[in-house]
């Protein structure tokens, strides 16, 4: 009886543990699927820093750029691992829009949903400071009678097919085009290509020394007030493009809400509201619904560029 009686409560110790564990208890990850250094992992790193200060917990970015295929072996990464909170996508618009259209079996049908947005890039189409042509009417005159390489992120993704739709619009074609994880200064300077579509964080630090012909949205970019964005050129290209935080559909109801609370404080904090000025970036928080909203609209709008 006594053994009985012993084991009964060595099962209970054992047991509350377990019962009681409440997320987070082990270390987080939060999947950046592009290089360092843009907006998005920036932002996700503060984000990353705020959730380990908060629950005590350590938390990391991973970056898994995609070697030329975009954002999605990223984000096959986030949807094959256990859908238990701690493997968390930070993904711009093209993963719930595209990647579950272009064959890739992990993301079809769709395995995430959104936690919220955070952020809208400054997203621009760029040339070399020596190109004999200043915006978007120049380089299809001078696209005519010449060949333009244009570098981009990946072939499916949103800003190249909006460059290459604008390029349609205006009656010329890029005589080739190739996809890079990175898109910078150095990219221009190398004259791997003619023009590039990129963020703007990517080419700030030599912003005064190419010429910025146009910004993907319909909102200028503060840092670039002269320049037009696509929509005011191609109306009906008018789309934005926006990073978000993302899980498994089976993620946990009380991970989501622990997540979210940590995003949204960052997102709407001094130190964002800093880097939106320094970069040109929109960062704000945009909550589930809205999210959702938001990705079904930009299914609509992405119709007109098939």
């Amino acid at each position: 009886m006594k053994r009985f009686l012993y084991a009964l409560i060595l099962s209970t110790f054992l047991f509350v543990p377990l019962a009681q564990a409440e997320y987070p208890e082990r270390p987080v990850t939060f999947v950046v699927p592009w290089p360092p250094g843009d907006l998005e992992d920036v932002l996700t790193r503060m984000i990353a820093d705020e959730f380990q200060e908060t629950y005590g917990v350590p938390a990391a970015v991973v970056n898994k750029p995609g070697g030329g295929g975009g954002p999605f072996p990223g984000a096959v990464e986030v949807a094959v691992a256990p859908a238990d909170g701690y493997t968390v996508g930070s993904f711009i618009i093209a993963v719930p829009t595209i990647g579950p259209n272009i064959g890739i079996p992990e993301l079809s049908p769709n395995p995430f949903e959104p936690l919220g947005i955070f952020l809208t890039y400054p997203f621009v189409i760029a040339a070399g400071g020596d190109s004999p042509y200043d915006d978007m009417q120049g380089l299809a005159e001078h696209a005519k009678d010449n060949d333009v390489a244009l570098g981009h992120f990946g072939a499916p993704l949103i800003p190249t097919r909006v460059t290459l739709a604008l390029a349609g619009e205006m009656g010329f074609s890029y005589s080739s085009d190739a996809a890079f994880d990175a898109l910078d200064c150095n990219t221009l300077a190398s004259g791997d290509v003619d023009v590039i579509n990129t963020t703007l964080q990517l080419v700030l630090p030599c912003l005064n020394d190419i010429k910025v012909l146009a910004s993907v949205g319909n909102e200028r970019i503060g840092l670039t007030p002269d320049v037009p964005t696509v929509a005011e050129i191609a109306p009906n290209l008018n789309i934005a493009l926006w990073n978000g935080l993302f899980v498994h559909k089976d993620t946990p109801q009380d991970a989501r809400e622990k997540i979210i609370a940590v995003a949204e404080k960052v997102a709407l904090s001094d130190a964002a509201k800093k880097l939106a000025s320094e970069t040109g970036a929109l960062i704000y928080w945009q909550n589930v619904e809205e999210a959702n909203a938001q990705i079904a609209s930009d299914i609509e709008t992405l119709k007109a560029l098939n």
